[in-house]
């Protein structure tokens, strides 16, 4: 028994000594104070600089994290688009080559170059062979642009009612394309006579030749 209370009044007698050296610090310099106070300083100390590291990197972590997550999915709707493209890719290959043929066969029906005095021809041709007189037949400036050029041609015609009908219905189904724009029509001669002039503007087009699609591409270049 004297043992254990020899024992704690050397414990609290320590525990004295520990608490007396955190009395009187100065605060203005902790080199001046004893060891144990010290020691507590630099373990706060320590503690306090790997409590801001944690927060610090595991701020850099979150940002990081959420990027990951951004981009799994960006990643996720990538995966889904492809996998719908690879799952349809034969049906795709099958309308591709049906626009391809499409598209060449709309290429026919340009005219080249070379080829438009003869569809000119061709225009006044289908109002004659209706019995229309052709009054004003006068191409314009071709327009060109990016892959074709454009040709207006003012035309007025005058003729019965029905032989003007069939003259538009015979525009429509040239070899080539060939549209009337602006048209307009009214009654001309005598009354009774049933004549109509009627006033349009045709355009018809042409692809354009290998010189003439390079001088649109550097056209186009320089603006």
């Amino acid at each position: 028994m004297a043992s254990k209370k020899q024992n704690s009044i050397d414990l609290a007698e320590r525990m004295a000594v520990i608490l007396g050296q955190f009395k009187n610090l100065d605060n203005k310099d902790p080199s001046l104070w004893p060891t144990v106070p010290k020691i507590f300083l630099y373990l706060a100390v320590m503690a306090a600089v790997a409590v801001a590291s944690w927060f610090i990197f595991l701020k850099d972590y979150e940002t990081e994290l959420e990027e990951a997550r951004s981009k799994e999915t960006a990643l996720r709707d990538g995966y889904r688009q492809k996998l719908v493209k690879a799952v349809n890719l034969d049906v795709l290959k099958k309308q591709r080559e049906q626009i391809q043929q499409y598209v060449i066969q709309l290429e026919k029906q340009l005219p080249s170059k070379a080829e438009m005095a003869a569809l000119l021809s061709d225009i006044n041709q289908a109002g004659l062979g209706r019995s229309l007189q052709f009054e004003l037949f006068k191409p314009g400036q071709v327009v060109a642009k990016n892959y074709y050029a454009e040709l207006p041609i003012a035309i007025r015609v005058s003729g019965k009612y029905h032989d003007i009908g069939a003259f538009a219905a015979d525009i429509a189904h040239l070899s080539r394309i060939v549209t009337l724009n602006n048209i307009a029509i009214a009654p001309t001669g005598a009354r009774g006579a049933n004549m109509l002039t009627l006033d349009a503007t045709a355009r018809t087009f042409r692809y354009l030749d290998p010189e003439e699609v390079q001088a649109q591409k550097k056209a186009g270049g320089a603006k």
